[in-house]
């Protein structure tokens, strides 16, 4: 579809209003978006598991856990086409849009109890997300041309309808997929999705130029049309004889296979620009920080990504989840609150305390304090890691035999949230002042790399948690206790020639 027309105060100048109308817009768009993400989230790993006389798919761990980091990985490679499709193509706004689109009907087919049409909706929130995800944050900026602290403030307001759908999905969508129908839960996310579609087109015309046009004024060459379009031709086919079953394929190996190839093209290509971007010395020492900073955040994925995978079926499993005061106000002896539910504590624990953390960040920065950027990133992986130990005590009592009080996990997440907010938002911002202006939409890209290896080794370090093994538990919490000890005491140790090779970048 063609967008709407355009009104001239589409933007309306800051001297009327604190931020452009289309602020609102995007806000929104976001938070129905981020409302199906989480919901789903909350669901697959728990709907995969759960016994085919219950509705669920009845696969084991490791075949639902590499599903589950097959697919969230795939979800920010596919970022980088979907960038490219709006600055080449079609434009952010109508990325937005038609993402929005393949996302609901994605959810739908999920909707139907069907295995081949859960698999098929996967695939479509995939392809919907990698349009609509890198483009609706482009729009933001595209709001704020003057850029500055106004622009600042606009994304922290973003950010939070981000969280508020976060927040939202896996309560009303785990509700209704846990308590009374799978498939609700996934039609849910779909109608979330829906809602947010129509708000976004009746107000479409408050963005005004922000993101109607390809970025880029050069239309992509013949070749390189005719290969794109290729490509996705035999992506859509090999997905089509997976689906009818032509091509049988186990999702435990596939991910093996992703996982090795990330890391040789990650690899070639921090090579190839290290020896062969004719870098000078300083860009050359900014690279490498970079290369650590992506190997940092891998790791820190893999561990923080459990949350919709192993702690998600710990919650279910190994959780104490009955309220007294709730089963008094039902009448019920056996209500328990949703395994999904504790999806929600990171974003609520996210808008509690990231404006905290950006306080204490500004006070010490006053007094001259404020941690380099690879301090904050080993902060952030030593939190992972007192996360892990945490885990590693609480699975002891599950190995002995028990259940859990959900404060374990509630302190889990706790951390692990501290530590998300120690090396996210400065990960982004750092790899915009290292990379090479000739190469910062590249490393960009890098950056949604390493979420995606990250969420590929999430997946198979979840599998690897037997329910018939309970006595490995705490042993397998180990590797995500000692790495990222070792690279964050190293980040910190070290902090001082790691930023001197940032060259005043920090």
């Amino acid at each position: 579809m063609n967008p709407p027309e355009t009104t001239p105060d589409a933007s309306a100048g800051p001297e009327r209003r604190p931020h452009p109308r289309g602020l609102a817009t995007l806000f929104f768009t976001e938070m129905w978006e981020r409302f199906s993400y989480y919901g789903l989230r909350g669901l697959l790993v728990l709907f995969m598991t759960g016994l085919v006389q219950k509705g669920g798919l009845g696969l084991d761990d490791t075949t639902a856990a590499s599903i589950y980091g097959l697919y969230a990985a795939a979800v920010y490679l596919a970022s980088l086409p979907g960038g490219w499709v709006a600055d080449r193509l079609i434009g952010a706004q109508r990325a937005v849009w038609y993402g929005g689109i393949i996302i609901a009907a994605g959810h739908f087919a999920m909707a139907l109890p069907n295995m081949r049409t859960f698999f098929l909706g996967l695939a479509l929130v995939v392809a919907g997300t990698g349009l609509l995800k890198p483009n609706i944050s482009a729009i933001v900026g595209g709001l704020y041309p003057e850029g500055g602290a106004r622009r600042d403030a606009g994304f922290s307001i973003f950010y939070m309808g981000i969280n508020l759908g976060a927040f939202f999905g896996p309560f009303i969508c785990g509700t209704l997929g846990e308590d009374y129908n799978w498939h609700y839960g996934f039609g849910a996310a779909g109608v979330g999705m829906v809602l947010g579609l129509i708000q976004f087109r009746v107000t479409r015309g408050r963005l005004g130029e922000a993101g109607l046009r390809p970025g880029s004024s050069k239309p992509p060459g013949k070749a390189t049309l005719a290969a794109f379009v290729g490509g996705l031709a035999v992506l859509v086919l090999v997905v089509g004889l997976c689906l009818g079953g032509a091509i049988q394929i186990s999702p435990a190996v596939l991910a093996q296979y992703a996982q090795k190839a990330i890391i040789t093209i990650a690899g070639l290509y921090f090579a190839g620009v290290f020896f062969f971007g004719r870098l000078d010395a300083v860009e050359r020492r900014r690279v490498a920080v970079i290369l650590v900073l992506f190997v940092s955040a891998a790791l820190f994925w893999a561990g923080f990504e459990q949350a919709g995978s192993f702690f998600n079926l710990f919650a279910e499993r190994h959780t104490i989840r009955s309220i007294g005061w709730l089963a008094s106000l039902t009448g019920r002896s056996d209500v328990v609150v949703p395994a999904s539910w504790f999806q929600s504590l990171d974003p609520v624990f996210v808008i509690s305390l990231a404006p905290v953390m950006a306080w204490v960040w500004i006070r010490l920065g006053r007094k001259n304090l404020d941690p380099a950027t690879p301090v904050k990133f080993g902060l952030g992986l030593l939190l992972l890691a007192l996360g892990f130990a945490v885990m590693a005590w609480a699975s002891m009592y599950v190995a002995a035999g028990e259940k859990v009080r959900p404060t374990w996990l509630i302190t889990i997440y706790l951390i692990h949230t501290l530590g998300e907010l120690c090396l996210s938002p400065v990960g982004l911002s750092s790899v915009t002042k290292l990379a090479p202006r000739r190469f910062l939409g590249q490393m960009m890209g890098m950056w949604f790399v390493a979420a995606s290896l990250g969420n590929l080794l999430a997946g198979k370090l979840a599998g690897q948690f037997d329910e018939n093994a309970l006595a490995r538990w705490p042993a397998l919490c180990l590797p995500m206790i000692l790495l990222p000890v070792g690279l964050g005491l190293a980040l910190i140790i070290f902090s001082k020639p790691v930023k001197n090779l940032m060259s005043g970048a920090n």
